[in-house]
């Protein structure tokens, strides 16, 4: 067997006789495809002085699909070889069934390369990666003497990808990654507080661990963790709330994204559901979803069912007019994929997921917006939240905020959550920075027990009448 038609690795399996069994497996479906995956994944980390956990992990495997209609088949295995290959055959057969079904035309081909193939976890020796985390250790305790921990995180994976269709379409992709954490506690009188930062993206290691880049890390993450000592308890009420750019676009994907995602909208269990061509946003507001930018913690080349990425505009100057789609509830919905049909792993079957979801800028100036801001909060840092599909209802913490009266920024506020839904938010928007920022490379997103990485961004905004959780009334 010759390695070249499953590049970029080598598998034990005959190219003839995969695409033969997979054509068995889909004969009368739909759709469907052979994924196949191998990938290497490295974390090293250092905390509290000294290195706390150095972890390799390598897999491979194949998972099968067979689709017709709303049923799909699926069937995985970490060995890559005829026999399991066959035994899949007849596990994804049984959603066919009797068949019938018209095999849907495969995606049309791209030569675009939106990262290199350089690998992050080999590419950098392992004691170039602890050298460097001690050196953040020592960086970060020298810089002010209430630093009392420090904790900093290397991560990489290098990712192989072959998408055998049953036309005989055949698409690979290398997908680097890496990402650097860092997190410092700061004791004053007593009183502890953290604070954290981070960067990442589809490249090698060398930039995040140049002194000139973890640097700057480690002085963010201080500057946070100083800012929160000073913190008061967060006010609570419904005010008016100014969000800053970049990472705040959390909450656009957690509370929009979703929704707008394809699979929600077929079933009519998304907020959003029935409303293409409506206004669903205030004027003003372009929301879009982009796998193609280039080096993006959230790009990808091509999507895992072999459909080239795409710019895909969601909502149009607050008119709904696209939704994220993969090739089966394309299909159903009697429209085209976007590029969005996602997985963690082979071991997990596809659906529609986000890539890199952002806001445009608009013409605000974000120093005006919170001069306009008489009594409310102003927003620049997220931690975790919680969403509700349906009903679009969200929960966010603030982990960094300041209180805002009369136009000046006051005093750090701890322990606000931010709470409404999206829907309503949207509308709400009252303005939109000239500011539009993406984050630094950090996001991941869950859906149905898979996780896979993501990027988000957006302008400065004031958005009206949010509920503000906080400590005291």
């Amino acid at each position: 067997m010759t390695q070249d038609p499953f590049r970029p690795f080598e598998t034990n399996l005959d190219p003839d006789q995969a695409l033969s069994l997979l054509r068995e497996a889909t004969a009368g479906a739909d759709d469907g495809e052979l994924f196949l995956e191998r990938r290497r994944s490295e974390v090293t980390s250092f905390d509290d002085g000294r290195l706390r956990a150095a972890s390799y992990d390598a897999s491979e495997g194949f998972g099968l699909r067979a689709v017709r209609g709303e049923t799909a088949g699926y069937a995985h295995s970490t060995t890559i070889d005829e026999h399991a290959l066959r035994r899949a055959v007849e596990t994804a057969r049984l959603a066919v069934g009797a068949g019938g079904g018209t095999l849907a035309d495969g995606p049309v081909g791209t030569n675009q390369r939106l990262y290199s193939d350089e690998d992050p976890v080999e590419g950098t020796a392992f004691n170039v990666k602890v050298d460097t985390l001690m050196e953040i250790d020592d960086f970060a305790r020298g810089l002010d003497p209430r630093v009392v921990q420090v904790s900093a995180t290397l991560s990489a994976s290098y990712q192989e990808v072959v998408i055998l269709r049953p036309e005989g379409t055949l698409v690979s992709d290398v997908r680097p990654m890496s990402r650097l954490n860092v997190s410092v506690i700061v004791e004053e009188n007593g009183k502890r507080e953290g604070g954290g930062a981070g960067a990442g993206g589809r490249h090698g290691l060398i930039g995040l661990i140049s002194r000139d880049h973890w640097e700057g890390a480690v002085r963010e993450a201080l500057r946070i963790a100083c800012v929160n000592l000073e913190a008061e308890p967060a006010p609570a009420g419904v005010m008016d709330v100014v969000l800053g750019p970049g990472w705040p676009g959390i909450l656009l994907h957690e509370a929009v994204g979703h929704g707008l995602e394809g699979d929600f909208n077929r079933k009519g269990s998304s907020a959003f559901a029935g409303l293409m061509g409506q206004q669903v946003a205030a004027k003003g507001v372009t929301v879009l979803d982009d796998g193609t930018i280039p080096d993006r913690r959230g790009s990808i080349t091509v999507d895992d069912e072999g459909t080239p990425s795409g710019k895909n505009v969601l909502i149009e100057d607050g008119i709904l007019v696209g939704y994220m789609q993969d090739r089966q509830n394309a299909r159903l919905m009697g429209v085209a994929p976007t590029g969005n049909g996602r997985r963690e792993s082979y071991a997990h079957i596809p659906m529609p997921r986000m890539t890199n979801t952002y806001m445009l800028s608009g013409d605000a100036d974000p120093a005006a917006m919170v001069a306009d801001l008489q009594d409310g909060i102003y927003a620049v840092g997220f931690g975790g939240g919680q969403v509700d599909i349906t009903s679009g209802k969200f929960v966010f913490s603030c982990t960094e905020a300041y209180r805002v009266r009369g136009g000046k920024v006051g005093a750090p506020v701890k322990g606000a959550t931010l709470i409404g839904d999206g829907a309503t938010a949207l509308k709400q928007i009252r303005g939109i920075g000239n500011d539009m920022a993406l984050d630094p490379g950090i996001g991941n997103c869950g859906k149905a027990g898979q996780w896979v990485p993501v990027g988000v961004g957006q302008p400065s905004l004031m958005i009206g009448g949010l509920t503000v959780g906080g400590a005291a009334a």
